[in-house]
């Protein structure tokens, strides 16, 4: 793992987060295969005692939460609760953001980002999620769900994009990415209000600090231009 004291100085880091929660960014994987172990520890780690929410918006899937719930258990000795949260009456719903609360860390699945952000944005759940961060819990994010935490996602419904969470202002975040392909990074920061790009390739991670500290794993990769060079940080 890599910390703050090693990583590039951009104001992409700086969040919209606050408090001495963590914000986690896995760049996608798959956990049944180990592929993410040392990404979710490091979340892991970082979260208090007690169990683990798994958001299931971006998929759908009911299956996915009990999978996850079984690695948590078997790899870190972690309980996990799946939370009722699947369409946009669901995050409404006071009972869930208070199902959010009364969890120490909070995961939110992979999937389609266009599926997350019809769920979640202007809801009282994604205030939840950010009162989670400010009271010093985590909110882990992996692969479709980590880009909607930008300000610019790409859509799949067609060619164009979305606002996404924004709790990384003005940034377009790609995951599983790949640096010798980076093409629909540079289209997102080339959108207007878009000012800096992040590459996640699978089994790495951002983990932010509502307080301001930055930590990595594996390889990430920033971009401050749509026309500039990719700089690297992190270690392979």
């Amino acid at each position: 793992m890599v910390n703050d004291s090693q990583l590039p100085e951009s104001d992409l880091f700086a969040t919209a987060l606050s408090g001495s929660g963590w914000l986690a960014l896995l760049g996608g994987g798959e956990f049944s295969f180990g592929e993410t172990l040392l990404a979710d520890r490091a979340w892991v780690e970082k979260a208090p005692p007690g169990p683990i929410g798994f958001l299931p918006a971006a998929s759908g899937s009911q299956d996915y939460g009990d999978h996850f719930a079984a690695y948590m258990a078997e790899a870190f000795d972690r309980q996990v609760e799946t939370l009722p949260i699947y369409r946009t009456k669901d995050a409404r719903r006071i009972r869930n953001s208070e199902r959010i609360a009364e969890c120490a860390a909070i995961y939110i699945g992979g999937g389609v980002a266009d599926h997350l952000l019809d769920t979640l944005l202007g809801s009282p759940a994604q205030e939840a999620l950010l009162a989670k961060v400010a009271s010093g819990g985590v909110v882990a994010t992996i692969a479709a769900s980590a880009q909607a935490a930008g300000s610019t996602v790409r859509s799949l419904r067609g060619a164009r994009t979305l606002a996404g969470l924004g709790w990384l202002p003005s940034t377009a975040i790609d995951v599983n990415f790949d640096p010798t392909h980076d093409r629909r990074l540079r289209q997102m920061v080339a959108e207007p209000g878009t000012r800096f790009g992040l590459g996640l390739p699978a089994g790495s991670a951002l983990l932010l600090g509502g307080e301001g500290a930055v930590e990595s794993v594996g390889l990430c990769f920033t971009l401050g231009d749509a026309d500039d060079d990719l700089t690297a940080f992190g270690d392979e």
